[in-house]
C-alpha cells in the first residue's frame, strides 16, 4: 500500500478537513486536521484540546492530563430548561469514572476548582454545575440555606428552594452519566460546606453511587437523612468547627446503622473553610492532608482493586514408605 503522508503538502485550500498524515504533536500517522493559516497538523484529540493549537512542543510530547470546557445541560429545575457548568475530562482514551462536585450558591470557587483539578489529574471526569450563572438561582436560595442552619438547626432539605438545588444537581449527575467515554456505574459525589449538605441530600435518594466525600458540611434537617445514604461516606472536618461538628454527630449516628460506612477525619487546630486558599481560615498543612484523604477515598471507591485470584491448592507431600492415593473412579 503506498504511503500517503505527503498528501498534507499538496492539499488544496480546504482547511479543516480530515486527512491522513503525521500529527505534529503525538507524531503518529493517523487521521489529522489541518488548521487554517499556519497549516498546523493535529489529530482529533489534540484539536479538541484548544490550548494545544499554537503549541511549540515537539512531536511526541505527552498530552496534558485533562482538558476543560464550559457546557450546558438540560434540567427541569429552572425555567430556562438549561443550566451551565465546567467539565474537566482526562485526555486518556479509556472509560472514566465520574465525580459530580456540588457547590453552594456561591458557584465555582477556588476551593471547588482545586478539588476538581486534583481529581481530573487522577483520571476522573469531573463536572461542576455553575449555579452562580444559572438563571433562577440567586440570593433567596442562599438565604434559605443559611437561615435553615441558624433557625432550624440544619438545612431544610424539604424546602422548595433547597429541593430545586438538589434537583439541579440530580440532572447534572444524569447528564454526566450519559456522556461518551464515561462509566455510569462508577460515580461519586464531592461536596464542601453548604455544598456538602446538598450532596448529602442528593446521595440520600441515589442508589448507584460509589462514594460520598464531604468537607466540613453543614447539618441538615431532618437529621436522620444520612441514614438513607447507601454509599460509603468520608467527612473531613476541623476540631474548631462547631457548626460542622453538629453535622459530624448526624453522620456518626448514621454510621451506627447496619451496613453503613461512615468515616470522619478530624484535623486539630483548624476550623471551617480550612481548604479555602483565598480565605483567612486556610491552613496549608491541614488542607493538603485533607485533600489527600478526600482524593484517596474517591480513588479507592472509583478504582476498586481487582479480585484476588484463589490460592492454588498445595501439592500433597509424601513421606517415606507412603504411596500416592489412586484417583477416584470417573475422575479426569
Amino acid at each position: 500500500m503506498p504511503r500517503d503522508d505527503d498528501q498534507l503538502l499538496n492539499l488544496p485550500e480546504n482547511f479543516g478537513s480530515g486527512v491522513i498524515g503525521v500529527c505534529d504533536i503525538c507524531g503518529t500517522r493517523q487521521a489529522v486536521i489541518v488548521l487554517a493559516k499556519e497549516r498546523y497538523k493535529l489529530c482529533v484529540l489534540d484539536f479538541l484540546n484548544k490550548k494545544w493549537i499554537k503549541t511549540d512542543q515537539k512531536p511526541g510530547a505527552p498530552l496534558p492530563p485533562y482538558r476543560s470546557e464550559r457546557v450546558d445541560y438540560p434540567t427541569g429545575s429552572v425555567r430556562t430548561g438549561q443550566a451551565t457548568g465546567i467539565l474537566l475530562t482526562p485526555t486518556k482514551i479509556v472509560r472514566h469514572p465520574t465525580v459530580l462536585v456540588c457547590p453552594d450558591v456561591y458557584g465555582i470557587t477556588t476551593t471547588v476548582l482545586d478539588g476538581a483539578i486534583r481529581l481530573a489529574k487522577e483520571g476522573i471526569e469531573v463536572f461542576i454545575p455553575d449555579v452562580a450563572k444559572t438563571g433562577g438561582i440567586g440570593p433567596a436560595h442562599h438565604l434559605t440555606l443559611r437561615s435553615g442552619v441558624s433557625v432550624r438547626g440544619g438545612i431544610p432539605t424539604s424546602a422548595r428552594r433547597v429541593a430545586s438545588l438538589v434537583d439541579l444537581y440530580s440532572d447534572a449527575l444524569e447528564f454526566l452519566r450519559g456522556r461518551d467515554m464515561v462509566d455510569p456505574n462508577r460515580t461519586a459525589l464531592l461536596g464542601i460546606s453548604y455544598g456538602g449538605s446538598l450532596a448529602l441530600a442528593l446521595a440520600a435518594r441515589e442508589v448507584r453511587l460509589a462514594g460520598l466525600a464531604l468537607a466540613y458540611p453543614m447539618p441538615v434537617h431532618p437529621p436522620e437523612l444520612a441514614t438513607l445514604v447507601s454509599a460509603p461516606i468520608l467527612c473531613v472536618v476541623g476540631d474548631r468547627d462547631r457548626t460542622s461538628g453538629k453535622s459530624v454527630e448526624q453522620l456518626r449516628r448514621a454510621g451506627a446503622a447496619p451496613r453503613a460506612s461512615v468515616r470522619v477525619v478530624t484535623f486539630p487546630g483548624v476550623g471551617h473553610n480550612f481548604l479555602s486558599r483565598d480565605l483567612r481560615a486556610y491552613d496549608l498543612r491541614a488542607a493538603e492532608a485533607g485533600w489527600s484523604q478526600l482524593v484517596g477515598f474517591l480513588r479507592q471507591a472509583l478504582f476498586p482493586a481487582p479480585p484476588t485470584p484463589p490460592a492454588r491448592a498445595a501439592a500433597p507431600t509424601l513421606t517415606a514408605g507412603s504411596t500416592p492415593r489412586p484417583a477416584a473412579a470417573g475422575a479426569h
